[in-house]
């Protein structure tokens, strides 16, 4: 077994873990231990914890002592020197022209190197400005380039859950997180939402992708026909943290049934941008109901249902407009054809009679 004691250095800062060395310190307490080759003063944030050897990944660095008053004294020194520095580096960016703003400016507790955190949109030259850093405070100077995500994590703030940033909370590393992640949970694309303070995607976005993932790698296809107790139906979204599947059926309804109480099938349909069937899909599904309709009786059997069918079908054509023009078309016509043929049966007729009466002439 082994004991670990939790320390951050700054306020709101990440909770580093050392070796306490048997010394009893409590919550709050201020101690000096060894970071990144230097002395730094810190404060405990959690207390003396006895854990498994085995869940310790990489061997830790021991306290060194208590803080004392002369270390608190060497501290505020510093504070002063740091609120100095921001005054001094504004004046030197204007002095030498050079687009630099400025972030976090920070000294060693053993006075070891003054570190200068800044941003800018370009590689910047500041060598010159480096050396009057360094003849005016008499101590190491270094200048870090950051990006806005460490811009953020060393000032901090509020996400939109209303919690304090989790680079400025608990995380260590910057992990890559792309736009899939957010399709991936049906998030909305909208920048707003998906962002965060820096301008870059939100690092929360990772932490559920893998059990989103997860259910989706394992679910039926959307398209994909499934039946349940409530009928038959098609596959169009997913909610994963219910561990759900959202069915379209036929009369045009969606529904979240559990994956579980759901029997999947082989057949598949292809689906709009909507995430609905095709209309070729719910064509064929109502003219299947007619079929079964059909069979039943009192309809297509019986003469009855032969008779309400024709109905329909005179009521539909009178209805329409097109169909009364054209049917009462093709009525002249036929009128104007039988009386064609009355007039010719009856020239004929007169004909015939007037050859008779010549004939009886000259007999």
């Amino acid at each position: 077994m082994a004991f670990i004691i939790g320390i951050s250095f700054k306020k709101n800062d990440n909770v580093h873990y050392f070796d306490p060395a048997g010394i009893k310190v409590e919550v709050g307490d201020r101690i000096i231990c060894h970071i990144e080759d230097a002395l730094e003063i810190g404060e405990v944030s959690v207390p003396i914890v006895e854990i498994k050897e085995q869940d310790i990944t990489a061997p830790l660095n021991k306290i060194v002592r208590k803080a004392t008053y002369y270390d608190l004294s060497v501290d505020e020194l510093n504070r002063t020197k740091e609120k100095e520095g921001y005054s001094k580096f504004s004046e030197l960016t204007k002095k030498h022209g050079l687009s630099m703003k400025l972030v976090n400016v920070h000294v060693m507790f053993d006075k070891s190197k003054m570190i200068f955190f800044f941003t800018a949109e370009k590689r910047v030259d500041f060598r010159e400005m480096v050396k009057e850093l360094a003849s005016h405070f008499k101590i190491r100077i270094e200048l870090r380039q950051i990006g806005v995500r460490d811009e953020a994590k060393i000032i901090g703030g509020l996400g939109p859950c209303g919690r304090n940033l989790c680079c400025k909370s608990f995380l260590t590393d910057f992990e890559s997180i792309s736009i899939k992640m957010a399709k991936d949970q049906n998030l909305p694309l909208n920048p707003l939402k998906i962002s965060g303070i820096c301008g870059r995607l939100m690092c929360c976005l990772k932490y559920e992708h893998e059990s989103y993932q997860e259910f989706v790698d394992n679910a039926p296809e959307k398209g994909i026909k499934v039946k349940s107790c409530h009928g038959c139906g098609v596959v169009c979204g997913y909610e994963p943290l219910k561990e759900s599947l959202v069915v379209y059926f036929d009369n045009h309804t969606r529904k979240s049934i559990p994956y579980a109480e759901v029997e999947v099938t082989k057949e598949r349909v292809e689906l709009n941008e909507f995430g609905e069937p095709n209309l070729d899909y719910v064509k064929n599904q109502e003219v299947s109901d007619e079929k079964t309709d059909s069979k039943s009786p009192g309809n297509g059997d019986s003469p009855d249902g032969k008779n309400k069918r024709a109905d329909k079908s005179e009521k539909k054509r009178a209805r329409d407009p097109r169909i009364r023009t054209r049917a009462a078309a093709g009525g002249s016509a036929k009128t104007e054809k039988i009386r064609e043929k009355t007039v010719k049966t009856n020239k004929s007729g007169s004909d015939g009679s007037s050859n008779k009466n010549m004939d009886k002439k000259t007999s």
